[in-house]
């Protein structure tokens, strides 16, 4: 990470870090992976779903992929120093298929981070709460055929004034999806294309939406969160901001 990297954190809502971690250790995870699915790599025949989700993975490979320096680094000028908790698994594994159908999950949206208490699905606030980062772990060549994640380019800085009304309590993403989608619509797009080992920081509240595969080898990606080891704190007396924080006070119009 450098400062101009960290600038277009802050203009873009990502910054992708290619070769975050080794391609031997996405292709140990990949193939923990295939094993997760059930699926034959080699037979198209066994690929039944547009979408195979696979939940928390803590062999080694995924501890390694998630603690490599450069990616401490950028937590670090990203998040701040001690504001991060470690990890030693990753989760949430939108594993994409070539298919016929479309999947069910392609609307544009933003990540709900914590479950209230009684509540049926997760809540987003303005101050994040529960989330540090949305990360994207390649384990896979994704080119642009191949089901990227698509991105809002600056859609980070649209998505606080959507949640400023909703105080503290937050809102669902269901909820959310809508308005957050008709807040960024003239936002430029990207795709979450490279190769296995590259890692996309993104702001929390970056709008991004999955997409049909229309190529030929399936997508494996994970979006684990970065959790915060403190909430996120939007009036520091030292005005000691992390790059994710000032993000925030900016789509507020708290600073220029």
């Amino acid at each position: 990470m450098d400062d101009e990297m960290v600038e277009r954190f802050l203009e873009d809502g990502f910054v992708r870090i290619e070769g975050a971690f080794p391609p031997r250790v996405a292709e140990h995870c990949a193939r923990l992976l295939w094993r997760e699915t059930g699926c034959d790599p080699e037979d198209p025949g066994t690929w039944k779903d547009p979408v195979h989700w696979v939940y928390d993975m803590a062999q080694g490979p995924f501890a390694a992929a998630v603690n490599t320096p450069v990616l401490h680094e950028a937590f670090d000028e990203l998040v701040g120093e001690d504001r991060w908790q470690s990890r030693y698994s990753l989760g949430s594994f939108p594993l994409r298929f070539p298919h016929e159908e479309e999947p069910d999950d392609a609307g544009w949206h933003i990540e709900g981070s914590y479950l209230p208490e009684g509540a049926e699905h997760v809540h987003t606030n303005v101050h994040s709460k529960g989330r540090a980062l949305l990360m994207l772990f390649l384990f896979s060549e994704v080119g642009e055929d191949d089901a990227p994640t698509r991105i809002r380019v600056g859609s980070h800085l649209d998505v606080p004034e959507v949640l400023a009304p909703y105080g503290e309590a937050g809102a669902t993403f269901l909820e959310l999806g809508p308005k957050v989608a008709e807040a960024s619509a003239h936002r430029p797009l990207a795709h979450a294309t490279g190769r296995p080992g590259d890692v996309y920081l993104c702001h929390p509240f970056l709008v991004h939406a999955a997409q049909p595969h229309h190529g030929t080898r399936p997508r494996f990606m994970a979006q684990p969160p970065l959790h915060p080891a403190e909430p996120l704190n939007l009036d520091r007396t030292d005005a000691d901001y992390s790059a994710v924080e000032f993000a925030i006070r900016r789509g507020l119009a708290r600073e220029n």
